[in-house]
């Protein structure tokens, strides 16, 4: 391998670099006091200490991490032309990215099955999800990640390249270090392919199936009430989803299928977008869908305006 890759950024938008990097960096700051303000009121609320939120509090954590893996190195590539990374520190930020990504669906499906047990077995769901058995879905979820992800820069690094060490990127993604090489790239192809359509595959046709029981248990409730209470508290959950797999599969697409047909800025904003976007938009949904979370960012302000000594005007 080279001693050291060279990114680029977003070729095609030199004249909205500016603005593109300001963007960046206010959804940058915006998911990360979102995403610990999220972390705070979870851990100092003792009513919120339920499976539901134990799921949201991994989401939040690693929301923090997902978009703090890539944004700081985008934003020193767009401010100071810092696109310089060593070798050994592009590979691990391949790993992490992706692991990330991976373990992001996993918490996705959970979440899932949290609201499945809830809405189809209430009266069971405190006897079903113990603090034992979130345990154990937190650590097979992260294992499932690092076994997944652990070969790729592995694979990467025992291709062959020739001297070019530009990647058309503005983080190490593993398609886009992969397209530097110039050996044979098919075992990197492969299983960077079968691995997307397996997590995602999988994934969504578990959450599929869990919801079409929820639907089936929703249809079923006596009252109006309870019906729309039981969407609402899977309403912020499937727009989180929508989002999420519907920008995956665009930048896995036009990656490997629309790179003749869709500009190529397009699909490095469409995966920055993945990367940032999420976690600016998970804490700003379930904290203005859960009623929990509402009052307690209610009682905060109310106590700290409380706390101001009186105006003598």
């Amino acid at each position: 391998m080279p001693s050291a890759f060279l990114l680029i950024g977003i070729p095609g938008i030199e004249n909205g670099a500016t603005w593109t990097s300001l963007v960046f960096c206010v959804l940058y700051v915006l998911a990360i006091l979102g995403n610990s303000a999220l972390l705070y009121i979870i851990k100092t609320e003792e009513s919120l200490h339920t499976p539901m939120f134990f799921f949201l509090s991994l989401l939040a954590l690693n929301d923090l991490a997902f978009c703090s893996s890539t944004v700081p190195k985008t934003l020193g590539i767009f401010w100071m032309n810092g696109g310089l990374i060593d070798a050994t520190s592009c590979l691990t930020q391949m790993f992490f990215v992706h692991c990330l990504s991976v373990i992001e669906s996993g918490i996705l499906t959970a979440m899932a099955y949290d609201r499945f047990v809830a809405i189809c077995s209430p009266l069971r769901y405190s006897s079903v999800l113990t603090y034992s058995l979130l345990r154990k879905i937190a650590l097979a979820i992260l294992l499932r990640a690092i076994a997944l992800i652990f070969p790729i820069p592995l694979l990467v690094r025992q291709l062959q390249y020739c001297g070019d060490n530009i990647v058309l990127h503005t983080y190490c993604d593993h398609m886009a270090v992969v397209n530097v090489a110039c050996g044979d790239k098919r075992v990197d192809n492969v299983y960077g392919l079968v691995m997307s359509l397996f997590v995602t595959g999988f994934d969504l046709l578990f959450i599929g199936l869990s919801y079409s029981m929820i639907l089936q248990a929703i249809f079923k409730m006596p009252t109006k009430d309870a019906r729309q209470k039981a969407v609402g508290t899977c309403g912020s959950h499937i727009s989180i989803i929508f989002i999420a797999y519907f920008s995956a599969i665009f930048s896995f697409l036009t990656y490997r299928f629309g790179q003749k047909t869709i500009p190529h800025s397009v699909h490095i904003l469409s995966s920055n977008m993945f990367i940032l976007f999420l976690p600016f938009w998970n804490p700003l949904v379930y904290g203005v869908k859960t009623k929990k979370i509402r009052q307690r960012v209610q009682r905060i302000l109310f106590y700290n305006q409380s706390t101001f000594p009186p105006s003598r005007h």
